[in-house]
C-alpha cells in the first residue's frame, strides 16, 4: 500500500510520507512480510499503535510492516500454583484493551499499566511501566522473529535485559516481537471468598493517594483500573479525540538516573528517589563521579560522557547509589510551565503535565524535536541534566 503517512498512524499526528506500507494481521502474515521486507536492501520499520514514535517530516523511504495480529491465549498450567495464570498474547492487541481483558477476568499484575496507549509487542521494547507496576514484574518470555530468521525464537525477560524504559531490543537488536507471554496472578479463589479480585499492593503514592489506602494495601483491580485511567486523564495521558493534550507520545522524557552526590545539589524540593539495586542503570551525562556503583553503571557513565565531550579521570573510582529525578519537575524548574510553545510553533507542552510534548493541530516533526531540544537546553543549562527521550526517533535528532 502506498500513499499512507505516519501523520495518520502515530498518536502525534506527524510524520511523513510512507514508501510502502504492509499489514499483518496473522502471525504467518507477520513473517512472511517480514522476509519479504528482508530480502531487500531497503529500510524497514515496525509499526505497532505508533503512541512512543516520532518521525520525521520526510517520511520513511522504506517499507513499514503494521503489526495488526491478534489473541489472548491462557496457557496449560505447568505446576506453579492455582493461582498462577499465564498468557500468550499476539503483538498487535491494544496494550490497554489486554488490561481490560486481565481485570475482566481476574488477573492482577496489569491494573495499574491501564490506559497506556500502543500495542502489546511495543510494550517489552522500552519496558513500559506506570504507577509501580512495570512489565518486567509480569513478562516471561516473548517470542521474537531476529532480522532475516525463517521463525521466531523464545527470548526470556532476562535475555531481554529489561531496564528503565529500555531493553535490547531497543538498545539496537534487530527484529520484530510476535507475541509476549505473561505471568499474572489469578484471583479466583480470593474472589471466592472475599467476594472480590485483590489486586498487588499498592506500590505507588500518588496512586494510594487517590485510592485513599496506604501503600501495599490491595485493593480490587477494577478499582485501581479505574482510578489509573482517571488519573491519565486528568493529565492529558489518555487517548481521547476530544482531548488535545492528548495527542502525543506520553511522557516525553525519561526520569534521569544520576549519582548521588549529583542528587544532593538539587534544590531540596526537588523529589528523587533511589534506584532499587537491580534497576537497571541509564546515567545521564554528569561531572561528578562518587564510589560504590557496579562496574556496568560506571562504564554506561563513562560512555555517555565521552559522547558529551566530558573526559572523564582514567582513574575515576565508580559512582556510588544511583538516584531517579522527575523529568517533570525539572522541566517546570527550569522556567517551562504548562502549555509553553515557542513562538509560531504549533507543538506546545501539555496544558495537564510538562513531561508531554503535544501537536496542538497541524504541528510537523520539526516544530515537535525544536520544542524537545529547547526543554533540554533549558534544564541543561539550569540543573546540568541532560534529559532523554522516551519515543523512538526515526529521521529527526535532538
Amino acid at each position: 500500500m502506498t500513499g499512507a503517512s505516519f501523520s495518520e498512524l502515530t498518536t502525534l499526528r506527524v510524520g511523513g510520507p510512507i514508501a510502502r506500507l504492509v499489514t499483518a494481521t496473522t502471525q504467518r502474515d507477520l513473517v512472511d512480510l517480514a522476509a519479504e521486507a528482508w530480502s531487500t536492501d531497503d529500510p524497514w520499520l515496525a509499526l505497532g499503535g505508533g503512541s512512543n514514535l516520532l518521525v520525521g517530516d520526510e517520511g520513511f523511504d522504506g517499507t513499514v510492516i503494521r503489526v495488526a495480529t491478534k489473541g489472548i491465549e491462557v496457557l496449560p498450567r505447568s505446576g506453579e500454583g492455582d493461582d498462577v495464570a499465564r498468557l500468550r498474547v499476539q503483538a498487535g492487541e491494544g496494550w490497554d484493551d489486554l488490561v481490560a481483558w486481565t481485570v475482566e477476568h481476574g488477573y492482577s499484575g496489569l491494573e495499574a499499566l491501564s490506559g497506556i496507549p500502543g500495542s502489546v509487542g511495543a510494550a517489552p521494547v522500552q519496558n513500559i511501566g506506570a504507577y509501580g507496576q512495570e512489565l518486567a514484574s509480569t513478562l516471561v518470555a516473548v517470542e521474537f522473529l531476529d532480522e532475516g530468521a525463517e521463525r521466531p525464537r523464545r527470548m526470556t525477560a532476562e535475555e531481554l535485559e529489561l531496564g528503565y524504559r529500555t531493553s535490547v531490543l531497543k538498545q539496537g537488536l534487530r527484529g520484530i516481537v510476535v507475541s509476549v507471554e505473561l505471568e499474572l496472578h489469578d484471583t479466583a479463589s480470593e474472589l471466592a471468598v472475599l467476594g472480590e479480585a485483590p489486586g498487588q499492593p499498592i506500590a505507588y503514592a500518588q496512586l494510594a493517594g487517590a485510592l485513599n489506602v496506604q501503600l501495599g494495601d490491595r485493593v480490587p483491580i477494577a478499582r485501581v483500573r479505574e482510578t489509573v485511567l482517571a488519573l491519565r486523564a486528568s493529565k492529558g495521558m489518555v487517548l481521547d479525540d476530544a482531548d488535545p493534550d492528548s495527542v502525543s507520545a506520553g511522557s516525553f522524557f525519561t526520569n534521569p538516573i544520576v549519582t548521588e552526590r549529583t542528587a544532593r545539589s538539587m534544590p531540596a524540593d526537588a523529589p528523587r528517589w533511589y534506584v532499587e539495586p537491580d534497576e537497571p542503570d541509564e546515567v545521564t551525562p554528569l561531572s561528578t563521579i562518587a564510589s560504590g556503583t557496579p562496574l556496568d553503571a560506571f562504564l554506561a557513565l563513562q560512555a555517555e560522557l565521552e559522547a558529551s565531550g566530558i573526559e572523564t579521570p582514567p582513574d575515576a573510582p565508580a559512582p556510588g547509589p544511583l538516584v531517579k529525578l522527575s523529568a517533570a519537575w525539572l522541566i517546570e524548574n527550569s522556567g517551562i510551565s504548562r502549555g509553553f510553545a515557542l513562538p509560531g510553533s504549533r507543538a506546545a507542552i501539555s496544558s495537564k503535565h510538562t513531561l508531554a510534548l503535544t501537536n496542538r493541530g497541524g504541528a510537523s516533526a520539526d516544530e515537535l524535536a525544536q520544542l524537545a531540544r529547547f526543554v533540554q537546553q533549558r534544564v541543561q543549562a539550569e540543573f546540568g541534566i541532560v534529559l532523554r527521550p522516551e519515543p523512538v526517533l526515526v529521521g529527526v535528532e535532538l
